[in-house]
């Protein structure tokens, strides 16, 4: 039971993943309506259209005007995670977590550390997210979605076509020989995207300094360590629209120094 309890959310973000990945599958191989298509285009119960608005973006600046039915969808999808917290996205939905996840993981429990003359700024996954809609607009296609490893991955695993294993295997050695997290912490042009589309979510994690004693347990787990700059000296809300909402820092925090809550309403509540 304290095992549970200290993955509690690890295993829920777990169950979320697959479960999509299951829904889609099925909804392909089995005809079953429930989620249907893929992670850029899909169909909620045939129908509600729900598009990836970065994808969109993509169409448009290659010249293409998108279908009513995607615009909203990518509407949809947009506020959403405006509302939630835009890198839910990467902890709760994303099949490539999955990868990344695994590759920590092993990393941690074989005290494998990453070469320190090898240096990446997460500011590169932002310069990517422009570059991806400047060379849809020079090439007339949606650019990132061909190298996508999302794309590439789902595809491979839903249809069973593609390249899926090659990048995983790919994704695998970049992590461990480059970078911690190497694709989702410093290069995907889409977490970018999701950081600065759910910076105001309603969602966050909530440091309580009283009852951090710095036993820096959630900075070995947290994928931006970045966002935890908080940590052990003030309270308040991780803002960071990097933060992925993963809540490893959660299960981990035996003090109950982090935990989810509600952005602006607690503030409001704390100044009554």
């Amino acid at each position: 039971m304290a095992s549970l309890r200290k993955n509690k959310f690890l295993i829920l973000r777990r169950v979320s993943q697959l479960a999509i990945l299951v829904l889609f599958f099925g909804g392909n191989y089995f005809g079953w309506k429930v989620l249907t298509g893929n992670y850029s285009s899909a169909k909620i119960l045939d129908r509600i259209v729900l598009s990836d608005p970065y994808a969109v973006l993509q169409m448009l600046a290659g010249g293409y005007w998108a279908a009513a039915d995607l615009l909203i969808g990518a509407l949809i999808v947009l506020l959403f995670y405006a509302i939630i917290g835009g890198r839910f996205f990467c902890a709760w939905v994303c099949p490539v977590n999955l990868v990344s996840d695994f590759t920590a993981w092993s990393k941690r429990k074989l005290n494998i550390k990453n070469n320190k003359r090898i240096v990446l700024s997460r500011n590169v996954r932002y310069y990517l997210l422009a570059l991806g809609l400047i060379i849809s607009a020079v090439i007339g296609v949606a650019a990132f979605e061909m190298v996508s490893p999302v794309t590439i991955l789902s595809r491979s695993i839903i249809f069973g076509v593609g390249g899926g294993w090659l990048f995983i295997t790919a994704l695998f050695l970049f992590d461990w020989a480059v970078a911690r997290n190497g694709w989702c912490g410093y290069l995907c042009p889409l977490g970018a995207f999701y950081a600065l589309n759910g910076k105001y979510g309603l969602l966050k994690v909530y440091h309580d300094k009283d009852n951090c004693t710095l036993c820096n347990e959630c900075f070995s787990v947290c994928p931006e360590v970045q966002v935890l700059s908080r940590v052990g000296k003030k309270d308040g809300y991780i803002k960071s629209g990097e933060c992925t909402l993963c809540a490893r820092c959660i299960d981990v925090c035996e003090d109950n120094a982090l935990n989810f809550a509600m952005n602006y309403i607690k503030n409001n509540h704390n100044k009554r």
